[in-house]
């Protein structure tokens, strides 16, 4: 890992390495997905099984999943982890339910009534990664606050395997949840079918869900068309600790997050020079100990960072300019740090508080903004899944007695049919 000292003349700037890890040789990526978005919009099923015919498993199945399909999963699985994820989706939907926003009204003056409506989004899209690897806590993260929400049609997508199936652990995840509508189907193709609707897939209103670079791009390219979350970049966690810290406690966190992806970044900022040696020697042990070695160490060693600092307040400095994804706390008296910090997707406070207790269980939602991002974004929540509509009333008195002011100001503007639409009902 790199050591950074000196840090009291860093600005956001100089970080540009760790905040820029999503930037890649897009133009080739971006006109494959242009392509691929125009064949869905225009061919609709038959691109649809072409490309996961050509990127996915060469004997594509029926796009959608059979309900038994799902039961059948969800049979399958493991008692064990079925409770377990009953247990986080009762602990997601809980925390989620205290974000829901009402519909409210306000009487400023006589009268006169404002307020604000709020309604739930008709229809959302959940892309959920698969292929390789299976992630049933995104589709728990995803969908929970869009039904907390009030959105009635939920549809998933997802890139089924060799074998074309998606990955039973996410089918007997939308089981739970009592999710009926799932497509095998995955990549920006995936994207343009719940963007723009085909034979069989109906279009949406948002689209919310990680993925790779192409489902990333095609995100961002119908952003307009529908909504969506955000653009996610690599995964990253940032520990402030200082020499009270456990070690192996902080490797053991920063690892957790190196093995993502190779682009992934682990920072730890201390104020002790002994606990990063300790915390160099702990990742050298631990490393030993699991399994995705080589994409930890090419991750730590391209973007793993040690920055060492003279105060907890310059630890916290550098902190909020890199706005983490992940921010870690492994403090002394750490609930007194918190007000402090301006800029992190989510905040775990104390020792016992690791990253992926986060991810699985605990409630808050574990899609959060990356790479910077956290200075103007926030976690998804139930908020994402609505809208909010203005309510404006004005009885005959009220308008009468600001028709003269409000013309005025609309003949201002060169809008004289503006103003004449108050003045009519004001000479009524």
């Amino acid at each position: 890992m790199k050591i950074v000292k000196n840090t009291n003349s860093l600005k956001r700037k100089d970080l540009d390495n760790l905040l820029s890890r999503s930037d890649q040789d897009l133009a080739s990526a971006e006109t494959t997905v242009k392509k691929i978005l125009v064949d869905i919009q225009t061919n609709g099923d038959s691109a649809l099984m072409a490309y996961t015919k050509k990127f996915d498993c060469p004997t594509p199945k029926a796009l959608r999943v059979a309900p038994e399909d799902l039961q059948a999963a969800l049979q399958a699985c493991a008692p064990d982890l079925v409770a377990t994820i009953q247990e986080a989706a009762d602990n997601i939907r809980s925390f989620h339910k205290e974000q829901r926003e009402e519909t409210w009204w306000t009487e400023p003056r006589p009268g006169v009534k404002l307020g604000q409506k709020i309604t739930p989004l008709d229809r959302v899209g959940l892309y959920i990664p698969g292929g390789k690897a299976a992630y049933p806590s995104t589709v728990l993260m995803t969908a929970i606050p869009a039904q907390v929400a009030g959105v009635q049609e939920i549809a998933i997508v997802s890139p089924p395997g060799k074998d074309g199936e998606i990955h039973p652990v996410i089918l007997a995840t939308a089981a739970i949840l009592g999710i009926k509508e799932v497509y095998r189907v995955g990549g920006a193709q995936a994207v343009a079918a719940l963007a723009y609707g085909t034979e069989t897939i109906e279009s949406v209103d948002k689209i919310v869900g990680p993925g790779n670079l192409y489902v990333a791009l095609a995100k961002k390219e119908v952003f307009g068309r529908v909504d969506i979350d955000m653009i996610a970049g690599p995964s990253e966690i940032a520990i402030i600790a200082d020499d009270t810290a456990n070690p192996s406690f902080v490797a053991a966190d920063l690892l957790s997050q190196a093995e993502h992806d190779e682009r992934a970044a682990s920072v730890l900022i201390t104020t002790s020079e002994k606990l990063a040696e300790k915390v160099q020697d702990e990742i050298e042990t631990q490393l030993k100990e699991l399994d995705r070695v080589s994409i930890m160490e090419e991750s730590l060693k391209t973007y793993g960072t040690i920055f060492i600092t003279d105060t907890l307040e310059e630890a916290v400095r550098i902190s909020n300019l890199l706005a983490p994804e992940h921010l870690e706390l492994q403090m002394a008296d750490p609930m007194k740090w918190v007000p402090l910090i301006r800029h992190a997707g989510a905040i775990f406070i104390g020792p016992y508080t690791p990253e992926p207790i986060g991810d699985y269980f605990a409630g808050p939602n574990h899609t959060l903004p990356t790479s910077g991002t956290a200075r103007f974004a926030s976690p998804l929540g139930t908020y994402d899944y609505c809208k909010r509509s203005s309510l404006l009333f004005y009885d005959q008195t009220a308008l009468s007695a600001v028709s003269k002011r409000v013309a005025a100001f609309a003949r201002e503007e060169g809008l004289d049919a503006h103003a004449n639409a108050i003045e009519r009902r004001a000479e009524s």
